[in-house]
């Protein structure tokens, strides 16, 4: 079964940090390019930083900028969201999705790990 899992939400405070995992299983992530996407009650879905399939290209929503990292280990078929800064408005569920490329539709996607900012 092909299948994104994502990892490491929680409870954070103001200026806070957070590593999200996105792991995939059942195919080979390094042939994909990786999105993280967020979306918080009553708000539309938010895409927040993409990577490629080498890691050798990221982009951020600018939202994120400047606070989110974006990375890959193929060898562990695994892509990280390091989360930095953290603010109310960053609370959400955070998603990943596995691509062809970062403009192309996501093609797999998890069930989220909720982020909570707050004090």
């Amino acid at each position: 079964q092909l299948q994104v899992v994502e990892s490491g939400g929680g409870l954070v405070q103001p200026g806070g940090s957070l590593r999200l995992s996105c792991a995939a299983s059942g195919f080979t992530l390094d042939n994909y390019a990786v999105h993280w996407f967020r979306q918080a009650p009553g708000k539309e879905r938010e895409g927040v930083s993409c990577i490629s399939y080498s890691g050798s290209s990221t982009n951020y929503a600018d939202s994120v900028k400047g606070r989110f990292t974006i990375s890959r280990d193929n060898a562990k078929n695994t892509v990280y969201l390091q989360m930095n800064s953290l603010k109310p408005e960053d609370t959400a569920i955070y998603y990943c999705a596995a691509a062809r490329h970062c403009a192309a539709k996501y093609e797999y996607w998890g069930q989220g790990t909720q982020v909570t900012v707050s004090s």
